[in-house]
């Protein structure tokens, strides 16, 4: 058996169906050898960066791993952003990258590159993956690979990459004689440690007023979903998600507030800012989420976090964020712990609370009443009206820019629905390779991507990988001829001058129906507030691929939003004082005054 046979048979028995490949002279042998492997096969992206984000895709609704697969030089540094979305997400992929072959290889000579498109792949990959190695020896390659997908499934998880050279691809191997990667035995932390946690938790549980429960994404990596339900239910405590688990309850569940931070509700600011308790698990509370400066994140508030990754609970003290328990644990075992140390008699009556956030809920609605009443299409509305015509068990990805902002402000999630992001990198142009690798990994199963226009340009080629394969990807392009999220930030702080963000500024886009059309794709036009309900409905009952293009008025901005310098209570539009000051249970900051 050839080394790249066997890598295709270990692929195959990881449980990967797809790996997204694109072929080069140092990628040929290993993409012949998963063509020739029954059960698995290979996808062509159009790039080698849409291939990356494909497996991401597929990792993100399976579960499991993604793989891409692609060659040395530009083939290897065309991953980049890919990776990047993966690692700061915590997804686990694996890549691997062909390499020139061993005697074409620098060494030590000094000289930049001897063989042909020869990259140091591993120094470029190192700080954005968990394990990247180059395979200098053949019968090393059970060993790396066990070890890379063990480390990419582990602890906090990643991608990994290998890098095999061209004529290590060849060589003939028998997997009989490969050395195993054994894994070590962990110093498993003490579950005493983690008793005595939870019950400093639950100390700081029993007089709690005004709770909030605050999740990230550490819930799905968990696999805690299960549990965290359990606990919500028992407790009755409100939830307020980071964006990345916005989908873990329907919108109709009285526990949910809404999405909080520098760019969430209203209502939402105002509940965490307010509580006096914090109980936060499986995110890492970064500053989109805390405001800025960080120290002023719900000031009053006793604060719980729980995360995985001692870095990240060790970090608060340098931002100057007091966090008054740290629990270096995983989700599911921490809350498994916690419901079965809790009970309704260390829960305070907090009907006041939930009384005063459901007030603020009614007050402050992110699609105003007046949005509706506007002819051309508002993108408030536009979600709104997208979210009505969803259906229980949809599966949408969603790009950056404004479109985010939009959508988990105003999306109303039904049950069993998810909603993929990178939510930490926010590459533009992720969504659709996305959606293309989820769209394999769900066996052709109807996938809704809303992207915008700048997002678009990024990742347009794979238009022809969509309909190359007739996936059933339901495309809504909000089309507002800009780049609207950094013209916001112009609007702040740089006089409105939108130089780079707008097409009098620099910006130049196509005809997008065109475009789509010359692919092959069926097309819709929306332009009109009226037309939302009728359109957005046969797109999503349409047959195989669709794209619906999406008119917005350039100048409508996220609302609200909390301008850096003030606390996440304190958005634009300002309120007026009189009102900010009614809503505030614990003490306003001095900036607010004004």
């Amino acid at each position: 058996m050839q080394l790249a046979q066997y890598v295709a048979k270990f692929l195959k028995e990881e449980g990967i169906k797809h790996v997204f490949a694109v072929s080069g002279g140092a990628s040929l042998r290993l993409i012949h050898a998963i063509a020739e492997t029954p059960g698995i096969d290979f996808v062509c992206p159009q790039h080698e960066q849409a291939g990356a984000m494909a497996a991401d895709g597929y990792a993100r609704v399976t579960g499991g791993l993604g793989a891409a697969m692609v060659t040395s030089g530009p083939g290897a540094t065309n991953l980049l952003t890919g990776v990047c979305s993966a690692y700061y997400d915590s997804i686990p992929t694996i890549f691997i990258t062909g390499q020139v072959a061993t005697f074409r290889m620098k060494g030590n000579t000094g000289v930049r590159q001897i063989g042909f498109q020869e990259t140091n792949t591993v120094d470029i990959f190192k700080s954005i993956t968990k394990y990247v190695v180059l395979i200098n020896d053949s019968l090393d390659i059970r060993y790396e690979l066990e070890k890379a997908c063990y480390l990419a499934k582990s602890g906090r998880p990643g991608p990994v990459l290998i890098d095999i050279p061209d004529n290590l691809q060849r060589k003939e191997i028998d997997p009989a004689k490969l050395k195993s990667f054994k894994v070590k035995s962990q110093n498993q932390k003490t579950s005493s440690k983690l008793n005595s946690q939870v019950k400093q938790s639950v100390r700081l549980i029993r007089p709690a007023k005004r709770p909030v429960i605050v999740l990230g994404w550490g819930i799905r990596l968990a696999k805690a979903e299960k549990e965290i339900t359990e606990f919500i239910n028992k407790s009755g405590f409100p939830v307020v998600p980071t964006w990345a688990v916005a989908d873990l309850l329907p919108a109709s569940h009285p526990s949910m507030v809404g999405t909080f931070g520098t760019h969430g509700t209203r209502h939402a600011n105002f509940t965490v800012q307010n509580s006096d308790l914090i109980l936060a698990i499986g995110t890492r509370l970064d500053t989109k989420a805390t405001g800025s400066p960080p120290n002023t994140f719900a000031r009053e508030a006793k604060k719980v976090v729980v995360d995985i990754d001692p870095s990240e609970l060790g970090k608060f003290k340098k931002f100057g964020l007091k966090i008054d328990l740290t629990i270096d644990a995983d989700a599911k075992e921490f809350l498994e712990v916690l419901n079965t140390s809790i009970s309704h008699d260390d829960i305070q009556d907090i009907s006041e609370w939930r009384n005063q956030i459901n007030y603020w809920k009614k007050t402050y609605p992110v699609c105003l009443p007046k949005y509706y009443k506007e002819q051309e299409v508002n993108p408030y509305v536009f979600v709104k009206k997208l979210s009505e015509e969803c259906r229980e068990g949809n599966t949408i990805f969603i790009d950056t820019g404004c479109t985010v902002g939009w959508m988990m402000q105003a999306f109303d999630f039904k049950k069993n629905q998810r909603l993929y992001h990178d939510w930490n990198n926010t590459a533009m142009g992720w969504a659709l390779p996305a959606s293309i690798g989820a769209s394999f990994a769900l066996r052709k199963s109807p996938i809704i991507c809303v992207t915008g226009d700048g997002s678009l340009q990024m990742n347009i080629q794979e238009l022809a990988t969509v309909i190359k394969h007739r996936l059933p990807i339901k495309i809504f392009l909000i089309n507002n001829h800009g780049h609207s999220m950094i013209q916001q930030t112009q609007d702040q702080w740089l006089g409105s001058k939108y130089f780079a963000s707008s097409i009098s500024g620099g910006l130049a886009f196509p005809d997008f129906l065109e475009v789509a059309k010359a692919y092959g794709f069926k097309v819709v036009n929306i332009t009109k507030n009226k037309e939302l309900y009728a359109k957005i409905k046969d797109v999503l009952n349409s047959k195989g691929p669709i794209f619906c293009n999406v008119e917005i008025d350039p100048r409508h901005r996220i609302s609200p939003q909390v301008k850096f310098g003030r606390p996440n209570e304190d958005s634009d539009p300002l309120l007026n004082r009189k009102e900010f000051f009614e809503n505030m249970i614990i003490k306003p900051l001095k900036v607010s005054e004004t």
